[in-house]
């Protein structure tokens, strides 16, 4: 069967043109076995590992190709053999690097474009941190995976033991390229298959009005409501970019959520809520009455497995009340339009619109709706993993920033921990620590008034 990449995963590939599109985890790993006696990296044992599980991951063995015009959209593609030396790094930091010098790094290895000629993903190794520590960085492109994919592709590499045992090698013969002859014939089918259905919605109107119908909300949230309103934010990005983590205990935010009726994105939507009023007030910019809207992805998978990739999301928009100072109010206020929102049937719009032409126009369309902000939260694993023995500390998602969203905020929770990873653009948001200071004040707020609310 020929391997075409989903309509979104075209969109993620077309818009990589102008903004990098990979997204990334950030784990730091207690490296005392993963070093040796002299406290150098154990490179090869950490590649022979890697190597082991990449049956697991069949996108991290393949490359995008793009065939010539009548041989249909672009396709994934086996490769003979993969080079781990190219994938499987290390980058060494001034010995004793604090947390500043382990982003900036970060930063530059995101800033560098995977190689569209091998596949794209990246696993850095960052030595230098104290007390023996290890950074490692897995850099993904969206079209291989969206954050929930790519939390479970890490897992692939991971344990729930450090005793874990590899198991046996599988090899797998890799498929070769489609000939001429089979692209032709697999677009055509699909050509007609998209007209058999265009013809069947038309023989059934009233069932195909009746979709169109429920869909039109969430359609219309995302593109066609008033645009958002005009602030400092509201700027096309660049290529440089800036990176903040935010940290807490994941039974604090729960408990915050848990004394206002609302969930842990909703609360992690209440302090990005309270981190922009803060930026936006240093700026001398008025916030009263202010409404900033937000992406928050929706996932369209029934069900997740390791072998899960690509991306299948579709776009929820929620207004977040800047202009409201009270935190507590703004979390109920969240939470009430989140639940109203969550009840709208979303679709895919990548697949709802077709062709490159028309996915460019509703890039276009989308950008103009003047929406700044992403934000995106994962459920993790609840103990603690561990790589090659070596015990997993914390775990850091960064997600990628496109068009005019120049912050994209991002949490996950691990082994009873939750982790907020900040990416922004540098020219617009060179005041990052602001917005961080906004949000850490905001939780802390939160968190003294849920203790007194489960206290009374």
């Amino acid at each position: 069967m020929i391997d075409r990449l989903t309509a979104e995963d075209q969109v993620m590939l077309a818009a990589s043109a102008a903004w990098p599109q990979d997204i990334g985890v950030l784990a730091v790993i207690d490296g005392t076995r993963l070093v040796d006696a002299t406290g150098r990296l154990q490179l090869d044992r950490i590649r022979a590992l890697v190597e082991s599980r990449l049956h697991r991951v069949h996108r991290f063995r393949q490359v995008i190709r793009t065939p010539r015009r009548w041989l249909g959209p672009p396709l994934w593609v086996d490769v003979p053999t993969i080079d781990l030396r190219q994938h499987v790094r290390e980058l060494s930091l001034e010995a004793g690097a604090d947390e500043r010098s382990l982003l900036v790094a970060v930063e530059r290895l995101r800033s560098r474009p995977l190689d569209p000629g091998r596949p794209r993903w990246e696993m850095w190794f960052l030595t230098g941190l104290p007390h023996r520590r290890v950074g490692l960085f897995v850099k993904i492109h969206h079209a291989v995976a969206d954050g929930l994919a790519a939390m479970e592709i890490l897992k692939a590499f991971f344990d729930r033991s450090p005793a874990a045992a590899n198991g046996p090698w599988v090899i797998r013969t890799p498929e070769p390229m489609p000939s001429t002859c089979a692209l032709l014939l697999d677009n055509a089918a699909r050509q007609f298959g998209g007209i058999a259905r265009t013809i069947a919605g038309l023989l059934q109107l009233r069932r195909t009005a009746e979709r169109l119908h429920l869909a039109w909300p969430a359609v219309r949230e995302l593109l066609a409501d008033r645009p958002g309103p005009r602030t400092s934010l509201d700027r096309v990005i660049g290529p440089a970019r800036l990176t903040a983590v935010v940290r807490a205990p994941y039974l604090q935010v729960r408990r915050i959520g848990r004394a206002e009726g609302a969930s842990v994105n909703d609360v992690l939507l209440a302090i990005t809520a309270g981190g922009l009023r803060a930026l936006l007030q240093s700026r001398g910019e008025s916030v009263d009455g202010l409404a900033m809207r937000i992406f928050v992805p929706v996932t369209l998978r029934h069900r997740l497995h390791a072998t899960e990739s690509g991306t299948q999301i579709a776009q929820m928009v929620v207004p977040l009340p800047v202009g409201e100072a009270d935190p507590r109010r703004r979390l109920r206020r969240i939470t009430a339009e989140t639940t109203r929102r969550k009840g709208r049937v979303r679709t895919s719009l990548g697949s709802l619109f077709g062709g490159r032409l028309v996915r460019g126009l509703l890039l276009k369309a989308v950008i103009r709706q003047r929406v700044n902000v992403a934000s995106t939260s994962i459920p993790g694993p609840a103990r603690p993993l561990f790589f090659a023995g070596a015990r997993v500390l914390e775990v850091v998602p960064l997600i990628a920033l496109i068009g005019n969203v120049p912050l994209g905020i991002a949490a996950v929770s691990y082994a009873g921990e939750w982790r907020i990873g900040i990416v922004a653009d540098r020219d617009a948001v060179p005041d990052l620590q602001v917005f961080v200071a906004g949000m850490r004040e905001d939780l802390r707020a939160l968190s003294g008034e849920a203790a007194a609310i489960v206290a009374a």
